[in-house]
């Protein structure tokens, strides 16, 4: 039976999805009773897939989805489906590679055309409601497709054949080892992207791009490698002096749209804060520059005071728009801060590129980049009064909406950086962030074994997938190194398992949806990584990790095996497989710390260096007594010397010498 002419997002949980509830499209969200409507109509389907803090997909949304003309078309011609990419990754990422197949480069909001079985055969992205930019009219195009649709169903047939096949292709793999000659290789030609001047890499826009900086710090270790380090130093510092950084209320916008971070689109991803704490925290320990350690602050500040919601975990994003105008909230005009500041006014703006002519499209996106600290401590200290008499005034002003829906995945990545920079600045409140934050995602969206992706006011997106299993059992490792808790451990090990028993992928890795999930065109299975670390990626690193928690090593076996299933891919495109590289530096340079503290004394100086490591390939175990290990570990049977906190370092098989002094620890841990 047909759907009722109606919009039906209204009973949505996703706020990107009640965002379009009041449109005079008839909206259906994905599911088997939109899918059934087009085939009992015959009609083909509409699908535009977005975010709520994207700001391209509320001026679509605007421009046509609000039109009652542009809807009064869509209503009669297609079955319109609307699906939060966030909630529905799996959706996304199948319709995405379809455009690509097309040969389009992609971006949201995505908007791709289906016949009544789900089968895509044309696409975009945003279409302007009026013909421009060399793209065509929004309505003209959709009655252009509908005709197409009904009159030259062979055209249709072929199309979605062809990108059904595109869909299907697997790249065929021969397993095989790398190793370190393949990264330092892969290393040079990404250095090679770096920016010298801005930092990042060349060009815009600009992105935070995390696993590349992840690959080039850990070149750096590697191959005791400046410039490596000097390739991701400079690229926080210039970030964190831009205009993508709020000056006032903390928090790395999602991208810079030129070439020197200063213009960003406005949204604020958690996952992109996220993956920066810990990179901000090396950089912190390694320089002892000031701006590493205040954004670090900052920005769990940020996460503290507008992402953390009651029940303990974290909201995904804020928008970039309010008041239907982007970066409205966030600029300033002089005269408004000089109305603020007064006589401070005119040293503010000399710091952070104010004038009255603005320095975007005639207002002023605050920024450091031209007058950075030069060490005056009571300049600064004028200035963080400014910043705190601004951020008032701004809080006066209409909000950007917050998408508060709790993502399993993006918050096992939050609490896995909050924990890392909690033990590096010694912050035992930050580490209670990342704990609530942990039990609310395994309590509250946890059913045995598994985990749903998505939770808004009660409401889940279950099963969830492969990246969810694999980001909370890294974060609960994570956790388990920290605190020593036997509970995080075992919850990581079975969240590894349910990974295996419902996602495997026989050729290789693992299936981002599960066995039992909606049954979809295709099942996405993908080794690239996007704005997040792909989780195949993921999965390995917290496989190798547990095998030295646990001192299983058939997950490391188990790592390795994968690793050899993913070197084709590699190869074949070092930048979109760099957290894979990453996962493969670690297998290959693990340093295993063994601390052996006996009862009643005290390893704090010693856990303490370790935590303040820059090597992201240190894990470390700690016990009363190596007897714990396998017999087959090379630590096995070691003793803490003359009964004081004692520190093995074994490397590929073999320990060094033992350590009881922490300045020789940090000698040994940090590069030359």
């Amino acid at each position: 039976m047909p759907l009722p002419a109606a919009n039906l997002l209204s009973g949505s949980s996703s706020p990107y999805l009640l965002q379009h509830a009041a449109n005079p499209v008839h909206w259906r969200p994905w599911g088997p009773e939109a899918l059934a409507e087009a085939a009992a109509t015959g009609k083909p389907i509409l699908l535009s897939v977005g975010y709520a803090a994207c700001h391209w997909c509320h001026v679509m949304a605007h421009e046509s989805f609000e039109d009652p003309e542009a809807a009064e078309v869509m209503n009669r011609l297609f079955v319109n489906i609307k699906v939060d990419r966030e909630e529905r990754p799996d959706i996304d990422q199948i319709y995405m590679a379809a455009l690509h197949g097309l040969g389009e480069p992609g971006g949201w909001p995505l908007t791709m055309f289906l016949d009544p079985a789900g089968r895509p055969f044309w696409g975009g992205t945003y279409f302007p409601r009026r013909a421009r930019w060399g793209k065509p009219g929004f309505v003209d195009l959709i009655r252009e497709i509908a005709r197409i649709h009904a009159e030259e169903p062979d055209k249709v047939a072929h199309n979605a054949a062809a990108l059904r096949d595109h869909l299907a292709d697997r790249i065929p793999t021969t397993p095989r080892d790398l190793g370190t000659a393949f990264l330092d290789a892969a290393a040079d030609r990404l250095l090679g992207l770096f920016d010298s001047i801005e930092g990042g890499t060349r060009g815009a826009p600009k992105f935070p791009q995390t696993q590349l900086l992840e690959a080039w710090w850990r070149a750096g270790h590697r191959r005791a490698g400046a410039p490596a380090f000097h390739a991701v130093l400079h690229t926080l510092e210039r970030m964190s002096l831009g205009g993508i950084w709020d000056h006032l209320g903390g928090g790395y916008a999602r991208y810079s749209v030129d070439d020197r971070w200063l213009v960003p689109h406005f949204e604020k991803m958690l996952y992109d804060n996220a993956q920066l704490l810990d990179l901000l925290g090396r950089a912190w320990t390694m320089t002892g520059k000031r701006l590493f350690r205040d954004r670090i602050e900052e920005t769990v500040g940020w996460l503290s005071r507008e992402m953390r919601r009651p029940e303990g975990g974290f909201a995904s994003a804020i928008d970039a728009d309010s008041e239907h105008e982007e970066g409205k909230f966030y600029v300033w005009s002089a005269a408004e801060i000089h109305e603020v500041l007064g006589s401070a006014a005119a040293e503010f703006a000399a710091a952070y590129d104010v004038h009255p002519g603005g320095n975007w499209e005639g207002k002023t996106i605050l920024t450091r980049s031209l007058t950075p600290d030069h060490g005056d401590p009571e300049r600064e200290t004028r200035l963080a009064e400014g910043r705190r008499r601004l951020f008032a005034r701004r809080a006066a002003r209409v909000r950007p909406m917050t998408d508060d829906k709790v993502l399993a995945d993006w918050n096992g990545g939050a609490i896995t950086g909050l924990t890392l920079v909690a033990r590096r600045l010694d912050r035992p409140d930050w580490l209670d962030l990342a704990r609530d934050a942990y039990r609310f995602v395994s309590e509250s969206m946890g059913r045995g074994d598994r985990l749903a992706h998505s939770w808004r006011d009660g409401a889940m997106v279950f099963p969830g997938l492969s990246s969810d299993l694999a980001q909370m059992a890294r974060a609960a490792l994570t956790l388990h190194e920290t605190t020593r808790d036997p509970g995080y451990l075992a919850d990581a090990e079975r969240w590894l398992a349910a990974l295996d028993r419902h996602h495997a992928d026989p050729a290789g890795g693992w299936f981002l949806t599960a066995d039992d999930a909606e049954a979809l065109i295709v099942r996405p299975a993908s080794s690239k990584d996007d704005a997040t670390p792909n989780p195949n990626a993921v999965a390995i690193d917290a496989l190798l990790r547990l095998a030295v928690l646990s001192g299983d090593e058939n997950h490391r076996s188990r790592a390795e095996v994968e690793l050899r299933a993913f070197a084709e891919v590699m190869t074949e495109d070092l930048f979109a497989t760099a957290s894979l590289a990453s996962a493969l530096d670690l297998a290959l340079g693990l340093v295993e710390v063994v601390l052996v503290a006996p009862s009643g004394t005290d390893p704090v100086p010693l856990r303490r260096v370790v935590f303040e490591a820059t090597d992201p390939r240190i894990v470390l175990f700690e016990t009363e007594s190596t007897g714990t290990l396998p017999a087959t570990h090379p630590a096995h049977g070691k003793i803490a010397i003359d009964g004081r906190p004692t520190v093995w370092i074994c490397r590929r098989g073999a320990c060094g010498l033992p350590i009881g002094d922490p300045a020789t620890l940090h000698r040994l841990l940090e590069p030359a």
